[in-house]
């Protein structure tokens, strides 16, 4: 039986016609018949490397099903991923000629040495009026452009 690197070898020199029917047999329908000959490839390596080393796991299965529903409902064409900052980064912003250094914790957020639930809360202090938190600190894809002066370190 022949190894994964010799079946993968075998098809970068496979013909179209080759390459259309191993996709039948691995999908169990006919290819896209948009795919050309370097997109059938792709697809059928990945499924033979899936036989051999595993799919993917459970969580990024669930992941991969949010994102397919959340697609369905996408504003303007655009797919917003949620934002994943760990605890001890670092957001900068600079407000009125000062700098403000927000530090992302486990369960909340610091500034100014105090705890906060919230980036609404601190956006609020800084400027004395009520701000969508992520949008002041330019954690929003629409409003990066609003606020090209925020940063994250």
């Amino acid at each position: 039986m022949p190894t994964i690197d010799d079946r993968l070898k075998q098809l970068q020199s496979a013909p179209i016609a080759q390459l259309r029917l191993q996709w039948r047999a691995l999908f169990k329908f006919d290819p896209p018949k948009a795919f050309g000959p370097d997109l059938l490839r792709h697809s059928i390596a990945h499924k033979f490397q899936e036989a051999t080393h595993g799919g993917l796991n459970n969580s990024a299965k669930k992941r991969l099903a949010q994102l397919v529903a959340q697609s369905s409902n996408m504003n303007a064409g655009k797919l917003n991923l949620p934002r994943r900052i760990k605890p001890g980064s670092v957001l900068v912003r600079e407000w009125k000629g000062a700098t403000h250094k927000v530090t992302i914790r486990d369960l909340g957020f610091e500034y100014a040495g105090k705890a906060y639930p919230s980036l609404s809360e601190i956006a609020r202090k800084i400027t004395g009026t009520r701000w969508n938190g992520p949008r002041f600190f330019g954690l929003r894809s629409a409003d990066l452009t609003d606020n090209s002066n925020a940063r994250s370190t």
